[in-house]
């Protein structure tokens, strides 16, 4: 079993950044960042296994995550911030590779974090 604890939410402007963590308690072949705003259904934000990331289409070009192995931690950083962006994010993490379709079902990941609010104005 994998606890994952993310930190790092808050409150931001439009056009501004957070940083997102989370840290694991153990390694696991994938982890991944997904976001709920209410009323909405939980979505993909982005994903990484070894060096390979993905992304959803809306925070490309904006988010980037990354992995420090050594440290079991996930990282996201968040650039020029949104309103829509707006959500409960949470840190999954998943035993078995993803591809590039895979990786965005959150059924298929075994473990998940609290959750994090991040809030844009």
């Amino acid at each position: 079993h994998v606890q994952l604890v993310e930190s790092g939410g808050g409150s931001a402007q439009a056009g501004g950044s957070l940083r997102l963590s989370c840290a694991a308690s153990g390694t696991t072949a994938c982890m991944g960042w997904f976001r709920q705003a209410p009323g909405k259904e939980r979505e993909g934000v982005a994903a990484v296994r070894t060096v390979v990331a993905y992304y959803a289409d809306s925070v490309k070009g904006r988010f980037t995550i990354s992995r420090d192995s050594a440290k079991n931690t996930l990282y996201l950083q968040m650039n020029s911030l949104k309103p829509e962006d707006t959500a409960m994010y949470f840190c999954a993490a998943k035993p078995a590779l993803v591809n590039g379709v895979t990786w965005a079902l959150s059924h298929l990941y075994s473990y998940w974090g609290q959750g994090t609010q991040v809030t844009v104005s």
